[in-house]
């Protein structure tokens, strides 16, 4: 199995393997931990080459909710002053 088809494996079962994740860093961690028991024989810096891709591909996806943050380059609403009373 080459390293091109372990990303696309981790990545079609990353929906279920990161259920409950919250973020990039404890995505990276639990997709090592995975590669390290399904594949104990495959170097670490092949590992963390293969999670890199996994990660690339989930940004892509959008998994981590970016739509979330908004948009950083949107203009800031005008607040309101308020009612004014008569």
């Amino acid at each position: 199995m080459t390293s091109h088809d372990l990303v696309n494996e981790l990545f079609a079962r990353s929906e279920d393997l990161l259920t409950g994740i919250a973020g990039r860093t404890a995505a990276r961690s639990m997709l090592l931990e995975e590669l390290a028991l399904d594949y104990p024989t495959i170097p670490a810096r092949a590992r963390t080459e293969i999670v890199t891709g996994v990660i690339h591909l989930l940004d892509a996806d959008d998994f981590f909710g970016r739509e979330f943050c908004g948009d950083p380059f949107a203009e800031e609403p005008e607040e309101s002053e308020g009612i004014e009373a008569d």
